[in-house]
């Protein structure tokens, strides 16, 4: 283990993932070295970026405009009562590096837009999609195809979730999952509809545990798959996602190579 240059600190935090096979002090190095987006401090992004933190990604960045709300800490576990009014990044930076002081944490107060997505997103190796809208979906998405970059996704509605990762030329995007958005109004948000806290938890885990695999290069991460949780009926299911021949953006002949106005297409203001 000397060969990977670790404190012996790191060889007591990281013990339990040096001793698997499936890791070792290779793979935990790699998790060192490693740059990961979270997009979004809230629902989703808080148990991902808790637990990849823990993990110890060298480099997290975190992406949240917003502030902390009293409402908010029924499911979001990087804030607590004390960061109310807080920006959200703040909050998240100074939990995760409590948590683990080897993560480096790069704060981004600003909201996703087509002109600062492909800048945020250059220097990362994956990015994490933990956003409550269409506009910012279909945005991700666009921007994580055209940028080449992998793009863990993730969503929530009340007692259900759902997550798949769409890898840029080895498996369908989010446009050939939804190739259109629906109606304005039709699917209410969290806010409207309401959300069980600990749904989120499950399925940011899930996400982080996606990272994982696809940073350390085990197991069959959720490319072309997407995983659906049913918290009432504690059921998963996976079903096969195939590629659009016809892809606008990730087929052979994409027709979109440029960002677009994402709030127009989907007929929405965020």
């Amino acid at each position: 283990m000397s060969d990977f240059d670790f404190t012996d600190e790191q060889i007591h935090r990281y013990s339990r993932h040096i001793i698997l096979p499936q890791v070792g002090g290779k793979g935990q190095k790699k998790l060192l070295e490693s740059k990961v987006l979270i997009l979004g401090a809230g629902g989703l992004g808080s148990p991902a970026a808790y637990y990849l933190a823990a993990a110890g990604i060298g480099t997290m960045g975190i992406v949240d405009f917003d502030e902390v709300d009293i409402s908010n800490l029924q499911r979001q576990i990087l804030h607590n009562t004390a960061d109310i009014g807080r920006p959200k990044v703040e909050s998240a930076k100074k939990t995760i590096v409590s948590l683990n002081p080897d993560v480096k944490v790069e704060c981004y107060r600003e909201k996703i837009t087509s002109e600062n997505i492909r800048r945020i997103i250059e220097g990362y190796d994956i990015i994490l999609d933990g956003s409550d809208n269409f506009p910012t979906r279909y945005l991700v998405n666009d921007a994580c195809i055209i940028s080449n970059k992998i793009n863990v996704h993730g969503s929530i509605f009340r007692f259900e979730g759902q997550v798949t990762v769409f890898k840029p030329k080895e498996g369908p995007c989010y446009r050939c999952l939804y190739p259109e958005p629906p109606p304005a109004g039709m699917v209410p948000s969290c806010q409207e509809a309401g959300v069980l806290g600990v749904l989120p938890g499950i399925i940011g885990t899930l996400q982080a545990i996606e990272a994982l695999k696809l940073i350390l290069d085990i197991g069959k991460p959720l490319v072309g798959s997407l995983l659906l949780y049913d918290s009432l009926k504690t059921e998963f299911r996976q079903l096969k996602l195939r590629q659009d021949t016809e892809c606008p953006v990730c087929s052979e002949n994409p027709t979109i190579t440029e960002l677009i106005d994402y709030e127009e297409f989907c007929g929405v203001r965020i």
